[in-house]
């Protein structure tokens, strides 16, 4: 019977993203756990929560009872959810799941219930700064074995999500702007998306599953006109079409089109989520796993959804650590309703930092069959890569419509 004797944040920033980790240490020195508690908006919240709040609450505790200490951790702070105290119990959760895993012997999607498929299918991020050069990153990823591709791609003059900006002369820039990034308006994205969308499906052909990420930016009644347009280029998802706080937006975009819709980046808890999958108004959960309270959260949720007929889609970018990735490849390997996972490709430097980093070959996510998570991190090497300095210390930069007006990023 492990009892934890430790319960400690590691930040590092191998490819220059802020990265936190929590690691487990039991009365067993070799046996602890590793998990993601990235919230790179906010790391050093995060930080302060699981050193000062949970690590002295789960100090003495018998790491095997993963359920009771989650239930327990999650009502501590009586206020509980939020991204802050969600990615604190995420690094405390999945580093249980990775002891545990390394107690049986086994990957913890073993412990799941076994694989239900050999390897889990990734979408690649392909942009452009215009038709030409989308069209031919997008054929590079196919190349590759790539079977799904996000496709975005620049809006001259604009600020424009997953692409690259152009931006504006400073003299055709209102002051307020020229510190922070181009501006952005909704009108000239959502005209320009269907001509890129006809454009591909006539160049790429019907084999390749296009995806396209609106990042919420786009007002309701604009969205709903844009889904519409899209549901004849036949996209395997369109993600983020409202923000959170307009989730009624999906009951009336659901009577109107058949586009595949994938949400939930932003969510925090049950509240968000759950309404919208027991009325089956959206295709894909597409959940930052860390965000909504790590792997015990993740499976319950995705068991959910499989009696919805909704498929998971988790988060994958590279604010999602190394650990995150592999927390991510237990599921998708043990989820029958399983849909697609977003990838990201960690640089040399990472892979060092994290051995065991799951590997990607032919468009697709492997494990390497190792106990537990199947990843480590060598603490010496994170220490040589602190977080990089930012003048908002890593918030994300206010974007502005013409008029000066704050949108949703």
């Amino acid at each position: 019977m492990p009892r934890i004797t430790a319960v400690r944040t590691i930040c590092t920033a191998p490819d220059g993203i802020r990265l936190v980790i929590v690691k487990v240490e039991t009365d067993e020195p070799e046996l602890y756990g590793l998990g993601c508690a990235t919230f790179t908006q906010r790391p050093l919240a995060v930080v302060t929560a699981v050193q000062e709040y949970l690590a002295p609450f789960l100090i003495g505790r018998n790491s095997e009872d993963i359920e009771d200490i989650y239930q327990a951790a999650y009502v501590s702070s009586y206020w509980r959810s939020g991204p802050v105290l969600n990615n604190a119990l995420s690094g405390v959760d999945e580093a249980l799941w990775d002891i545990k895993g390394k107690q049986a012997g086994m990957p913890v999607y073993q412990l799941l219930g076994g694989k239900c498929r050999t390897s889990a299918p990734l979408y690649a991020h392909a942009s452009g700064r215009d038709l030409q050069e989308l069209e031919e990153n997008a054929r590079k990823y196919m190349e590759r074995g790539y079977r799904y591709v996000r496709c975005q791609m620049a809006v001259r003059g604009y600020s424009t999500y997953g692409s690259g900006a152009w931006t504006l002369s400073a003299e055709k820039t209102p002051p307020h702007l020229q510190l922070e990034q181009a501006p952005w308006e909704p009108g000239p994205y959502c005209r320009q998306v269907p001509k890129m969308f006809e454009h591909l499906r006539v160049q790429l052909g019907d084999e390749v599953e296009l995806l396209h990420d609106v990042h919420e930016r786009v007002p309701a009644i604009q969205a709903i006109g844009l889904a519409k347009e899209l549901e004849q280029y036949r996209l395997f998802f369109l993600e983020d079409l409202f923000a959170p706080e307009d989730n009624e937006y999906f009951r009336i975009v659901r009577q109107q089109t058949s586009t595949p819709l994938a949400m939930g980046e932003l969510f925090v808890n049950q509240a968000e989520y759950v309404p919208l999958i027991k009325d089956r108004l959206i295709d894909f959960i597409r959940v930052h796993i860390s965000d909504i309270g790590g792997l015990s959260m993740a499976r319950k949720l995705a068991a959910m959804c499989e009696f919805f007929g909704v498929r998971t889609a988790w988060h994958g970018p590279g604010d999602v650590s190394p650990v995150g990735h592999a927390a991510n490849l237990q599921l998708d390997l043990a989820c029958h309703n399983f849909g697609i996972q977003e990838q990201h490709e960690f640089g040399e430097r990472t892979r060092e930092v994290f051995p065991g980093t799951p590997q990607i070959r032919d468009g697709a996510l492997w494990s390497n069959e190792r106990p537990g998570l199947g990843i480590d991190l060598d603490e010496s090497l994170a220490a040589k890569y602190p977080f990089p300095e930012h003048p908002l210390n890593g918030a994300w930069p206010a974007i502005r419509r013409l008029d000066g007006t704050v949108i949703r990023p």
